[in-house]
């Protein structure tokens, strides 16, 4: 399962640290185990039930999130050094983990994607924030995953915390609610 993951996120290689990124991978495969959704689904179904008849599919969606959180840690880094720091592994991980707990809020019924019971009980920053803390992650990255959605407005996030939900929200909200002229 681990092959199948770390074929599914090569941005994986961009954390340096090589325990946060094994237990990365493991959160992944974990989740993969727990669910009905295989990795040839997540390379299909859409990355939110939110917007109707949406193409762009789950992995595009979550990789674009990684890419984008990274490049914004970088720039945070170059303008702000020690003023702001980032770090870009704790910030790389929870981009990564972000929506891992979709795994266990979606089910497919009738051939389509749909929230499951267990979904219907515990979103995904829940579900997620269980299977990082099942696979050892540490609490910096369970903030990221447990904050990274609307139920982070009720609490401080980290500055990797902004950054995962800021990339996240910039590349769904265009698809939900833009201004079409």
């Amino acid at each position: 399962m681990i092959d199948k993951v770390k074929d599914l996120w090569p941005e994986l290689e961009w954390i340096k640290g090589k325990d946060l990124r094994e237990k990365t991978a493991n959160t992944w495969a974990l989740a993969l185990e727990s669910s009905v959704l295989s990795v040839e689904d997540l390379k299909t179904i859409p990355f939110t039930l939110l917007v109707p008849d949406l193409k762009v599919s789950f992995m595009t969606h979550k990789r674009a999130v990684v890419h984008i959180a990274k490049e914004c840690g970088d720039k945070i880094n170059y303008f702000f050094k020690d003023d702001l720091p980032v770090n870009m592994d704790v910030l790389i991980s929870g981009a990564i983990l972000a929506d891992v707990g979709k795994l266990l809020e979606y089910d497919m019924k009738d051939k389509r994607l749909v929230q499951g019971t267990y979904g219907k009980y515990l979103r995904h920053p829940f579900s997620g924030v269980s299977l990082a803390e099942k696979c050892g992650l540490p609490p910096e990255v369970c903030h990221i995953i447990a904050t990274h959605a609307k139920e982070g407005d009720l609490v401080k996030r980290s500055t990797e915390a902004y950054i995962v939900h800021h990339a996240d929200f910039m590349t769904f909200l265009p698809f939900k609610d833009r201004l079409k002229i």
